[in-house]
């Protein structure tokens, strides 16, 4: 655990240098923050404090939920499982559109109303039946120290780890974190500089590294999402080029999710996203070589369901986050024609179904 956190302490941060003129600069993300004593990174939680960086949310939660697994969403984890979910407040990026801009946009410390230590979080995972626990709503990049350790502990009870993230982060820190995620979900914004510069306050090229990273390095199970925006990054020729990107640079097994946009936060004057430029979206991904692609925040049946790529076979049905029919056998193959299916399967699905069920930790520990 992070030398001496108690859930009220500021811990010290990882990853940072000293600049010539006096100045540290953080290295945890592309972003590069440079500041003097007293400043805070874009994040807001980290910050120079006694001539060293700071972590202030180590230990700090804004809320807890059990959620199903799908909803994260990965669909090829331990599917029909509950998963313990988390964020605590801030973000290194800047998104227009973000959803959970209550959080990631927090700069008031007592939105972190609920305390909990790493050891608090495995237990509160083991005692409510949940298989993994996800760092989730807010960028678990910015806060790595305690979701690092709150990983360690988890796998010392044998909980998995999820990470849901924009994959902003820089190359040493990158290396330190999937290490200790069994699964994330990455949020391909866009496959556009112009979008990422202009809508997310950030740079493309970071969140591709950081892919091929995840694919190639770890044995971080990996899956995509994007939000599509109406007129934003939802044209057929974005979606053309940013698949076969993934087919390429990451091969045709990394199952891609298109979900969604509702109007929020700073961009409301974009209606919400029509069900057919997802499953066109869902279409163009299959053309284009991607075994499992999806639909997300739709009703979409077909398209929210995992099809064989061997025979066409119907495998893991899903109405919303229930589970239905599930054609996979106990290895993780299709009962039907016997192709392996990628992704952390057990013989038999979880049956949590659609529930969400606020928490707070102190019931569960």
């Amino acid at each position: 655990m992070t030398e001496n956190a108690t859930p009220d302490t500021v811990v010290s941060g990882r990853y940072w240098h000293r600049l010539a003129d006096g100045r540290i600069e953080c290295d945890l993300c592309p972003r590069a923050c440079r500041l003097r004593e007293g400043q805070r990174g874009l994040c807001y939680v980290r910050g120079r404090e006694a001539d060293e960086m700071k972590l202030y949310s180590y230990g700090r939660s804004s809320g807890f939920c059990i959620d199903p697994i799908e909803k994260k969403p990965l669909n090829h984890f331990l599917p029909g499982t509950p998963v313990l979910s988390f964020g605590t407040a801030g973000c290194n990026l800047a998104c227009k559109f973000c959803q959970n801009w209550d959080m990631s946009k927090s700069r008031q410390m007592d939105t972190l109303q609920d305390r909990a230590m790493p050891e608090d979080l495995a237990r509160a995972a083991q005692r409510t039946g949940c298989r993994s626990i996800a760092f989730t709503y807010n960028d678990p990049v910015i806060f790595l120290e305690y979701a690092v350790d709150t990983a360690r502990a988890c796998h010392r009870v044998g909980i998995r780890t999820v990470a849901v993230t924009a994959g902003y982060i820089g190359e040493a820190a990158r290396e330190e974190f999937f290490q200790h995620m069994d699964a994330a979900n990455v949020d391909l914004k866009a496959f556009s500089e112009r979008f990422y510069d202009k809508v997310c306050g950030g740079h493309l090229q970071p969140v591709l590294d950081t892919l091929v990273y995840i694919k190639r390095h770890t044995r971080t199970w990996l899956e995509l999402t994007t939000l599509l925006i109406p007129g934003e990054n939802d044209s057929p020729e974005e979606i053309d080029a940013m698949t076969n990107w993934v087919v390429a640079n990451l091969g045709p097994d990394v199952p891609m999710h298109f979900t969604a946009f509702h109007p929020d936060w700073k961009l409301t004057d974009k209606p919400p996203t029509p069900s057919d430029t997802l499953i066109r979206a869902r279409e163009i991904a299959l053309k284009n070589g991607v075994r499992f692609a999806y639909t997300g925040n739709v009703y979409d049946p077909a398209g929210n369901s995992t099809w064989c790529p061997g025979c066409g076979a119907l495998l893991i049905e899903r109405d919303g986050y229930r589970i239905g029919h599930w054609g996979l056998d106990a290895h993780g193959a299709c009962r039907d024609c016997g192709t392996v299916i990628p992704g952390v399967f057990e013989p038999e699905p979880g049956h949590f179904g659609a529930r969400r069920i606020p928490i707070r930790l102190s019931q569960a520990t």
